[in-house]
């Protein structure tokens, strides 16, 4: 029998690991890059800046409330013991909480400024068009997904409009980052999104072409990431993203040897740590 709604649905269904790390990026991003407002106060005094990691935090609940929704045959055959649709939570239900926390993440961004509630708008859009339709075609869904991980990271800068470069510089960071984590989880779902006809690129291109993209845009963001700490000169800074480098040739090993379904449940989990480690970074700075 379905629930109507229950508690630990609604905290497994909303990923609240997921949300925390995408607030504290935010909050790491005021504190250490931005640091003041326009009136010269310390940027976490400032109330609107609070307003704008809820809304970000709701629009991307609403986003994994209606990506389980739309997966939850796939994840009846991927992760059968996770599925939450129909078993915690009503699907009519999930359709609800979906619509009110867009609603109210849009609201939020409102009352920080209406070129923020745009940009949130223009997130929910993209999240349900990406767990609607992108997400089961090949890798252009995995962009979508990766430039949302980035945007939230430069949606700070982009409204406080201070040291946007510097904001910029992390934004790519979490992008390639989670580009390559998304890879890494279509390579764990393959079996699944292949019977219920998903176009992704492991199912496209095969197993080791798929490891090759990933491997491409390995060597895009390493050099990414050397050409910004040798124009940034700082010693303190280009120190901790070698040795950061060091972990992330270690990562792209374990890619390398990778060839079953929990290696890559694993390489997925690292690949955030690594993000959440690089985000600290910004203490330098």
């Amino acid at each position: 029998m379905e629930k109507t709604l229950s508690l630990r649905g609604l905290f497994r269904i909303s990923r609240p690991i997921n949300l925390l790390l995408i607030a504290f990026a935010q909050g790491m991003t005021a504190h250490f890059l931005i640091q003041t407002n326009a009136q010269g106060l310390p940027v976490l005094q400032d109330y609107r800046l609070y307003l704008l990691l809820m809304a970000t935090v709701l629009v991307t609940a609403a986003g994994y409330m209606i990506n389980d929704y739309y997966d939850v045959k796939i994840d009846y055959i991927n992760r059968p013991n996770a599925v939450v649709v129909g078993k915690g939570i009503k699907r009519r239900v999930i359709l609800v909480l979906h619509s009110l926390f867009n609603f109210m993440a849009i609201g939020l961004g409102w009352a920080v400024a209406p070129r923020i509630a745009a940009v949130i708008f223009f997130a929910g859009v993209l999240l349900w068009w990406y767990c609607n339709r992108l997400k089961r075609k090949p890798f252009i869904g995995n962009v979508a997904v990766a430039f949302l991980t980035g945007l939230s990271i430069y949606l700070v800068g982009y409204y406080y409009q201070k040291n946007e470069l510097f904001v910029f510089t992390y934004a790519l960071f979490a992008f390639f980052l989670n580009l390559i984590r998304e890879l890494l989880k279509d390579l764990e779902d393959q079996h699944g999104d292949q019977l219920h006809g998903s176009k992704t690129l492991p199912i496209v291109l095969g197993f080791r072409k798929t490891k090759q993209v990933i491997y491409s845009i390995a060597i895009t963001f390493v050099g990414a990431i050397l050409t910004v700490s040798f124009q940034l000169n700082h010693t303190h800074l280009f120190y901790y993203f070698g040795g950061l480098g060091l972990v992330f040739c270690w990562f792209m090993w374990g890619i390398y040897r990778a060839d079953r379904r929990e290696q890559f449940t694993q390489l997925s989990a690292f690949a955030k740590a690594i993000m959440l480690v690089g985000t600290l970074s910004m203490a330098f700075l």
